[in-house]
């Protein structure tokens, strides 16, 4: 067993009968033709059934749109980043050598996107039920501590309703990047909020959810300043 087979066992209590799966779930498309974009898409949507079906399970007086809302709290970028980090994911990852140089061990949208191939590589390796077992183990915590439904609203609402309570400025955003392919692009955008001197910046797949990030940083820095 090598140190990626030894580390996945211990952090997820699974051991792949395919090692040339979880081989490819680990690398990303700098490094190999054979990378972890097709697992990574498979992935994604067994992510999304398995969450669905616990947040269904653990709420069950909350409306199809509040459950959303919390599916998409739990399987976005920045969630999957926080799990992928709490294991150990970026230093088994498989780089080129300019993303290595880069720090993409450490990029959030990189290690969202393996730990998502890791999840589609275990579905094709076992099936179903050993995905499932294992994306349960890894968000138990989570699933036990889920917010309140109110604090769900969008991100972009909260922090232009919280400035107007104040009479202050509302934000500003600007997209300040686009990168990747025509069918998978990536948005970078800031949020300023002048009367304060602050900026944040978010990233994803489409400019609204950039900004959303964007907001929910700058809502962050706000709490933190207590205003």
């Amino acid at each position: 067993m090598n140190k990626a087979e030894s580390w996945l066992e211990k952090a997820l209590n699974y051991r792949f009968q395919n090692a040339e799966l979880f081989q490819q779930a680990l690398s990303h498309r700098s490094a190999t033709r054979r990378n972890n974009e097709r697992l990574e898409f498979l992935g994604d949507a067994v992510l999304d059934f398995v969450v669905s079906g616990a947040v269904y399970q653990a709420c069950p007086g909350a409306a199809e749109g509040d459950l959303s809302k919390l599916r998409a709290l739990l399987v976005r970028d920045t969630s999957l980043a926080e799990l992928a980090n709490e294991i150990g994911l970026g230093e088994h990852l498989i780089l080129g050598s300019g993303e290595q140089k880069t720090g993409g061990h450490r990029r959030e949208s990189i290690l969202a996107d393996a730990l998502e191939a890791i999840f589609g590589a275990i579905f094709l390796d076992s099936g179903y039920d050993a995905a499932k077992k294992v994306i349960d183990r890894l968000y138990g915590q989570r699933y036990s501590n889920l917010p309140d439904i109110t604090e769900l609203r969008d991100p972009k609402t909260r922090l232009q309703e919280w400035l107007q309570g104040r009479k202050m400025e509302l934000p500003g955003y600007e997209l300040v990047e686009v990168s990747g392919e025509d069918h998978k692009q990536r948005f970078a955008v800031t949020c300023t909020v002048a009367e304060i001197s602050a900026i944040t910046s978010g990233e994803s797949t489409t400019r609204r959810k950039a900004e959303q990030k964007a907001a929910r940083k700058m809502l962050e820095i706000l709490a933190e300043k207590g205003r």
